[in-house]
């Protein structure tokens, strides 16, 4: 750490946000401590009794501590190093940690002879200011702009040129970097590596690029529906696995899809715990804006053979390059929590020997393979977390329990300030939710 005067040491909170402090490199491996009633705070900072939050015990501390191992250039100037943190209460893990929850999904996987790895999939607008917009800015003004596009028709003063260089000095491998379908949006792809490096590598890659965005003037949102008529942004969570004997058990040439039993098992997982899943892969109000309008949200609980109007879906390579691919994340969902949630839903496929349904063979739109949608608002998203038990567990019911309590709350405080909601059409974000994502997210 001798090349750093500071250490920014950065945690996931249960909205997930990049919480932490700068701390003087000669005590950061000490860590430092944070009150836990972070784990209570809405958007607009007020407090309520969630539980792991301990209000009523007097805001006492929990503690982050890095990995020395880990620590990785920042991106702030050449003298600051940026590591993530896990989180700890009286010397024990913090069990309502999104990362905590990930790391014991992998060592759940790991107990049955399996290491996960991961692939993240991420999209984005770039905005700009306008004035006269309800939150001040409006869709960065790209007219060239077109499908997998690149260079300075669709970025014009080379941010995602700036983006991609300094998450490589920090040691953030990205894959590719490209327009996407609309107009100011782009889907920036990072390497696969071992689960809880590629979920620490995507949670600091939204932070590293939504501050070079604002170093240009410009604002990056992850939000899932930030812009009404256009797309909504999404996160896709690819993974695999590897053996002891380093072989990919997802694969089996044998088979005339190439697919083994525990892949199918894992689709089944996937499929069977969808709709508990929803509501930590779509954890806004605003999320459910781009799941009512279907497409490409993976709205279904559904899986098909390289076909992108389902749930999950299995990307075309076999053998050692064979993966799966949830497609149901919304752009601000929680890294950590979006990865040990589909995770710990295939597991389930494993362990409880679930029998595989049959791919979609059609359009996906017309006639599709299943009826069994996810939630399609946050609270009926969160009831039906609530009702699977056995996904709660595995995930962890201490964090499921905060979760579902600050969620409740926020949309309490959504209805408050929209009374007329229910009657209001549900593909249409308000500007109440889009000033409370879009700082954030």
């Amino acid at each position: 750490m001798s090349e750093f005067d500071r250490i920014r040491v950065l945690w996931p909170d249960h909205l997930g946000l990049a919480r932490g402090k700068y701390l003087p490199t000669h005590l950061a491996a000490k860590g430092s401590g944070h009150a836990a009633a972070v784990f209570s705070l809405q958007y607009n900072r007020d407090f309520a009794p969630a539980p792991g939050s301990f209000i009523d015990a007097g805001f006492p501390d929990l503690h982050a501590t890095m990995d020395p191992d880990s620590l990785r250039q920042g991106w702030d100037d050449a003298q600051t190093g940026v590591a993530v943190a896990d989180l700890s209460m009286n010397h024990e893990p913090y069990k309502y940690s999104s990362r905590y929850a990930l790391r014991q999904a992998i060592t759940d996987w790991t107990d049955i002879g399996f290491t996960p790895k991961v692939g993240i999939e991420l999209e984005a607008y770039v905005m700009e200011p306008d004035p006269d917009a309800p939150t001040g800015w409006k869709p960065w003004n790209t007219p060239g702009s077109f499908v997998y596009g690149t260079g300075p028709v669709v970025d014009p003063v080379g941010l995602l040129d700036d983006i991609m260089r300094t998450a490589k000095a920090s040691g953030i491998s990205v894959e590719s970097i490209n327009a996407e379908f609309d107009n100011a949006q782009f889907e920036m792809t990072l390497e696969y590596d071992d689960a809880l490096k590629a979920a620490d590598d995507a949670f600091l890659f939204r932070v590293l690029a939504r501050e070079r965005a604002m170093a240009h003037g410009l604002r990056m949102t992850f939000m899932g529906q930030p812009i009404n008529e256009l797309s909504g942004s999404g996160v896709h969570v690819n993974f695999s696995f590897l053996d002891a004997d380093g072989n990919n058990p997802l694969a089996d040439e044998s088979a005339d899809n190439g697919l083994s039993e525990l892949a199918h098992q894992c689709l089944a997982g996937l499929c069977a715990n969808h709709q508990a899943m929803a509501a930590l892969l779509a954890p806004t109000i605003n999320a459910y804006r781009r799941i009512c309008m279907g497409g490409f949200a993976g709205v279904r609980a559904s899986w098909g053979y390289d076909h992108r109007a389902v749930g999950n879906r299995v990307p075309p390579p076999r053998g050692a390059a064979t993966r799966l691919e949830n497609r149901t994340a919304d752009g601000a969902v929680s890294i950590h929590l979006a990865i040990a949630a589909v995770l710990q839903a295939a597991r389930l496929g494993v362990t409880q020997s679930l029998e595989c349904p049959g791919p979609e063979t059609g359009d996906g739109f017309e006639n599709p393979v299943t009826d069994v949608l996810c939630g399609q608002s946050l609270p009926e998203a969160l009831r039906m977390l609530e009702a699977n038990q056995a996904f709660v567990d595995a995930l962890g019911p201490e964090l499921v329990a905060n979760y579902v309590f600050v969620k409740d709350i926020e949309w309490e405080r959504f209805t408050d300030a929209n009374p007329t909601w229910a009657n209001d059409d549900p593909t249409v974000a308000t500007t109440w939710e889009l000033n409370e994502y879009m700082p954030f997210h």
